[in-house]
């Protein structure tokens, strides 16, 4: 294909496949937001069918050729798939390394036996920040509970002064921090840097996650007052090994991924000289997929050889680890779909002239939308998705802190008021052993405050930086 068809594609691309006014085109939204929202709540249709059913409804009520649509959600599937699949997947493996290695029960034992009394809460939202780094949310509730309802248990402490500050740091890392699913689909729909948003979500991250998590639980154990459930205090993975990787060397793989994205991202802002060598040097090691590859090599040899793995059950623990997080590709995909159905149908054009003419400052706009989108659906993946389709063309001028800031609006906003909708909800009140009184009592609340706090520093910082 000649460098002229392929530019003459990009054109086409670019224009919107239907020529539907606002009001139309605002229909269209709300009715392919709605078609999802019922599938998912009403007819429990997997997120993954609801998303595509949902695109193929937008595009109808928008008056735009059906055959078009099905290439904009496709075109929208596989560049998400491809910008972001393969970091989930490596997200995944590490995940599962730490897990089933004895890594995540080393360092929640190491940092246990250095705390006690008044800091116990603080070390369970130290412990849940560092695990949740490369863990999905609901890897990290059931890793992480049986800890939680050990230690109230043994220690006499209230459950909910030990199991909120991990809940928090579960929660924060999930929605603001990448490689979760979420910030990285929004960092790839907006074309925000990953580095700087790595960065900025760490510094938003650390303030709400205290807020949220030491402090909210005073508060909590006071409201809910409940006993550890003896009945759901499970095995710990590492109970079966004969020995298990050291506290440091954990850490280090860990932090790994995170200290090189860091890196690159302090390089280019210092070097800022796209020809330079050092600053290409770390452009490739600091990119995502080669920080991510290089954390799951290496943990291979402090993780799972300390273990005592064989090659064999090495091998057998990344296939484990890629299975269960096809759905969630699948998810991520559609969301992607859905995302590029969006720009093509011209509804983020609309978005945009809609943020002009009421005033709307485009980083609260992004918050309000997420936050409308978890409400209905439940699933902080779906609001994250969503909302950054709706809202991508809005970086277009943003300077490359603010974009970062936009995705951690969209995330922010993703996490506000988890209620019986969202499967995180009955997690939560099953592990607890908690009515579902107490458990808006907590942990919807707890969600709300963390959504709120983070969407303020979002709002704050935009006037800073």
């Amino acid at each position: 294909m000649t460098r002229l068809s392929v530019e003459m594609l990009a054109a086409d691309a670019a224009e919107p496949i239907t020529s539907a006014g606002h009001a139309q085109l605002g229909i269209a939204v709300l009715a392919g937001i709605a078609v999802i929202v019922l599938l998912i709540t009403k007819f429990k249709l997997h997120a993954f069918l609801s998303l595509t059913i949902g695109s193929l409804a937008l595009g109808a009520f928008a008056g735009a050729p059906l055959d078009k649509v099905i290439t904009s959600f496709s075109t929208g599937l596989g560049s998400t798939v491809a910008g972001v699949g393969v970091l989930i997947a490596l997200g995944a493996i590490l995940g599962k390394m730490l897990a089933d290695s004895g890594g995540a029960d080393q360092i929640v034992d190491t940092i246990l036996d250095r705390a006690s009394g008044r800091s116990m809460p603080w070390a369970m939202v130290l412990i849940a920040s560092v695990i949740g780094l490369p863990l999905f949310f609901e890897v990290g509730v059931v890793l992480l509970i049986p800890v939680v309802l050990m230690v109230a248990k043994r220690g006499n402490y209230s459950l909910m002064r030990i199991g909120i500050p991990a809940l928090a740091g579960l929660s924060v890392m999930h929605g603001l921090v990448p490689p979760h699913p979420g910030p990285l689909v929004a960092i790839d729909a907006v074309g925000a840097n990953l580095g700087v948003t790595l960065a900025l979500g760490v510094l938003i991250a650390i303030p709400t996650v205290v807020i949220a998590g030491p402090l909210f639980s005073k508060y909590a154990a006071r409201w809910v007052d409940v006993p550890a459930p003896e009945r759901m205090i499970p095995q710990r993975p590492s109970e079966d090994l004969e020995k298990r990787p050291g506290f440091g060397a954990t850490l280090a793989t860990i932090l790994l991924p995170v200290v090189l994205m860091l890196a690159k991202a302090l390089v280019d802002i210092v070097i800022d000289d796209p020809e330079n060598t050092v600053q290409r040097v770390f452009d490739v090691i600091g990119s995502p997929l080669i920080a991510l590859l290089a954390a799951v090599l290496v943990g291979i040899f402090t993780l799972g050889m300390p273990a005592g793995f064989s090659r064999e059950r090495i091998s057998q623990l990344v296939e484990k680890g890629l299975a269960p997080i096809a759905g969630i590709l699948l998810i991520v995909g559609a969301g992607g779909g859905f995302k590029q159905t969006l720009i093509d149908t011209g509804v983020g054009q609309m978005i945009l002239d809609i943020s002009e003419d009421w005033s709307i400052p485009a980083l609260l706009l992004a918050w309000l939308i997420a936050v409308a989108i978890r409400l209905a659906t439940g699933s902080a993946t779906v609001a994250t998705v969503s909302a950054a389709g709706l809202v991508a063309p809005l970086a277009a001028d943003m300077s490359t802190t603010h974009a970062a800031l936009l995705v951690l609006a969209i995330g922010a906003g993703s996490l506000f008021f988890s209620h019986v909708n969202d499967a995180g909800f009955w997690l939560v009140k099953e592990y607890f052993g908690l009515n579902v009184g107490q458990t808006i009592k907590t942990w919807s609340i707890m969600e709300t405050i963390i959504s709120v706090v983070a969407g303020a520093l979002v709002l704050l910082l935009s006037l800073i930086i």
